[in-house]
């Protein structure tokens, strides 16, 4: 697939019935940068992945696996994919450790700071990049449960894992969370995901400041629409099929796309940046 390629038509009309879904069943299969060559920018360093395993995290891995890291994939429960992931990143001479378990636990991120430490040493980079969505018509159909769901595992994780990192981190090293375009445009169907987005933005700008005297760096990514297994876990097959497609640069993006903006921030090329957002997001907003 030509990533660059303006799309007409859109994807091929698909969901799945479970989220956050599973890339093996994809069609088209998401865009991975299986051909990026690194520089070493991240030789010897130690990085933790949530949502690891497909979409952006894996893209992540892989990027950062090029680049000389070790990783720490974490999942919720898609063991195909995760699999698959481990094995590219041991391609590209990185270690790579599979944890599978819910983020929403604070017993379960207090675990997995923990294992990551005992297993090599270090800890360098946090990326926060799980996430759920509920799509739903009208605010009065957002349950409570589905609110607290929504919090718990987009913006609660986030938290605890940078909370629990922390101890861990030292001056260098780098804190990066995903948020999303949403909670810059707004979203009429995405009302609780786009607040948590919010929050994420808040969180990154308070804890960059907070922790700066230690010379750990604290930034977001702030996708657009990217073709990741959320897209038809969540989605009708009617969005599916033009999903992105609206855009400026008339396509949905890849996570290959993702993969610079988190190496960037990852990396001393970004030795002099925090608090800050890079929107990957087709020209949909330019904004900070």
């Amino acid at each position: 697939m030509n990533i660059h390629e303006r799309q007409q038509d859109g994807q091929p009309p698909q969901t799945q019935s479970t989220q956050p879904g599973v890339e093996s069943k994809m069609d088209p299969a998401p865009v991975h940068p299986t051909d990026y060559i690194g520089a070493g920018k991240l030789k010897g360093k130690v990085a933790l992945i949530t949502g690891g395993d497909s979409g952006i995290g894996k893209a992540v891995a892989i990027a950062f696996a090029a680049e000389g890291a070790h990783i720490i994939i974490n999942y919720l429960d898609e063991d195909e994919d995760a699999e698959e992931t481990k094995a590219l990143v041991e391609e590209r001479g990185g270690k790579a450790l599979l944890m599978k378990g819910d983020v929403s636990s604070e017993d379960f991120c207090k675990t997995l700071v923990q294992k990551a430490v005992d297993e090599f040493g270090q800890l360098d980079i946090l990326v926060n990049n799980a996430a759920k969505q509920f799509p739903q018509k009208s605010l009065e159909d957002i349950t409570a449960e589905q609110w607290d769901l929504t919090y718990k595992t987009n913006i609660y994780p986030i938290f605890y894992l940078s909370k629990f990192a922390l101890p861990h981190l030292k001056q260098g090293s780098s804190i990066i969370n995903t948020t999303s375009v949403t909670t810059y445009m707004g979203n009429e169907e995405l009302i609780d995901y786009a607040s948590t987005k919010g929050a994420i933005v808040g969180f990154t700008r308070s804890l960059a400041q907070n922790v700066a005297p230690k010379g750990i760096r604290v930034n977001m990514v702030a996708p657009g629409p990217i073709w990741t297994p959320l897209i038809p876990a969540t989605f009708d097959k009617e969005h599916v099929e033009e999903f992105g497609v609206g855009t400026p640069l008339g396509r949905p993006g890849q996570p290959r796309d993702l993969v610079g903006a988190y190496v960037l921030f990852a990396s001393e090329d970004g030795a002099y940046m925090t608090g800050q957002c890079i929107h990957v997001n087709g020209g949909m907003l330019m904004s900070s």
